[in-house]
């Protein structure tokens, strides 16, 4: 993998987060949101790269680095749970009519999912910020660096 691909690999797996943030600010406004991201940390788009590039993400970041990224990506992951349980893990049970109409969201579970989603964009503010720290080592390091590890 070269610098240039980890990089992208990176900004991609940011944009799939915000992406969700996006698809959950939908959801809570009753809108009918396509392929939620996966529940847990090792099968959404970001920790199916991550994971399988494990031992030269450890390389390239240090091993504290790519710990506070695994940590912020998991923390994520975690408070996602809440949000997906309230609106995207009753999908398979519904009919083909509540596939075609607007869910209006009862008062309280409305106010439950505005905190769920706060809690989610602080794990998400965590994660951005990790991120932008393995961007930022990245960057620093000569494109040699990349190559003798992959070596």
């Amino acid at each position: 993998m070269t610098k240039s691909d980890m990089l992208k690999a990176i900004e991609s797996a940011e944009a799939v987060h915000l992406e969700q943030m996006q698809k959950i600010i939908a959801a809570i406004s009753g809108e009918k949101v396509e392929n939620p991201t996966a529940l847990g940390k090792m099968e959404c788009e970001c920790g199916v790269w991550f994971y399988s590039n494990e031992e030269m993400m450890k390389k390239i970041l240090s091993p504290q680095l790519f710990s506070r990224l695994d940590n912020a990506h998991e923390k994520w992951h975690k408070e996602y749970v809440y949000i997906h349980d309230m609106f995207f893990k009753e999908e398979k049970k519904e009919g083909f009519l509540s596939k075609i109409i607007k869910k209006k969201l009862p008062r309280e579970m409305y106010d439950k999912a505005k905190y769920y989603y706060k809690e989610l964009q602080l794990a998400t503010d965590e994660l951005l910020s990790a991120s932008l720290s393995a961007k930022r080592r990245i960057m620093a390091l000569p494109d040699a660096k990349f190559e003798e590890i992959k070596a």
